[in-house]
């Protein structure tokens, strides 16, 4: 019982698929307070209503949330390029993943409490085959599974 009182809710979220209303909504019902940007390119045009320049004025007038960059979590350029030229599958991409914010030492170099009412976002619609969830999953073995994962969809 003790542990359910510790523990830390955490969310994801990806915008590719959604409207900004189902977007911004999401995020909203869920109470984010922070959304931890972990995308490699979050400038482009692609990025729509979830631009790096644009985000935090939307999060903050429609969410009362603020937003932040977390490049720490992003994956090399290398390796996601080579991910999306189907070079590699998803479980070998997934491992060097793991192994990338494993040498990067993350769970040390991070504050568990930087995750609290946190929202990590990503572009894919869904987390199965996104860094957003492996990154979570990875920082939660690490922390003695201290996160309560959540992800919007």
């Amino acid at each position: 019982m003790k542990r359910e009182n510790n523990a830390v809710p955490v969310a994801s979220i990806g915008f590719t698929g959604k409207t900004a209303e189902e977007f911004f909504d999401l995020l909203k019902n869920a109470q984010v307070r922070t959304v931890l940007d972990i995308r490699l390119s979050n400038t482009s045009q692609l990025a729509g209503f979830a631009k790096k320049q644009d985000l935090p004025f939307f999060l903050d007038k429609l969410c009362g949330a603020v937003y932040r960059e977390m490049p720490e979590l992003a994956p090399e350029p290398d390796l996601f390029k080579r991910y999306k030229a189907n070079e590699l599958t998803w479980d070998e991409f997934s491992a060097a993943y793991v192994e990338l914010i494993a040498r990067r030492r993350v769970e040390s170099n991070l504050d568990v409490d930087l995750f609290r009412s946190a929202c990590l976002l990503c572009s894919e619609h869904l987390p199965h085959h996104c860094h957003r969830r492996l990154a979570l999953e990875y920082l939660n073995s690490r922390w003695n599974s201290r996160l309560k994962i959540t992800h919007l969809s």
